[in-house]
């Protein structure tokens, strides 16, 4: 019964993570909104970016695990090329 229980909280799709993405970035504008009445001027504002910009990397590491192995193999293939060529 745990088991299928934590089943439930697995995201498998990408099509999972865009709506936990969406949750996410919700929730980070509500508190950015709440940022911006408690600290006006430019640290509410700065607070409100930190709040939003959380959701893009949360989004980044939500879509790449749900991306196949062999597509992170072959990313990870092109990264360190990359990295050959500038260092």
């Amino acid at each position: 019964m745990f088991r299928k229980l934590t089943r439930l909280f697995v995201i498998k799709t990408r099509i999972e993570a865009f709506a936990i993405i969406y949750a996410i970035a919700v929730g980070a504008v509500t508190r950015g909104l709440v940022y911006l009445h408690q600290y006006p001027g430019i640290s509410g504002k700065m607070l409100f970016a930190a709040c939003t910009g959380s959701v893009f990397m949360a989004g980044g590491k939500l879509l790449d695990a749900t991306r196949g192995p062999r597509h992170r193999r072959a990313s990870l293939r092109r990264v360190v090329a990359r990295a050959r060529t500038f260092g």
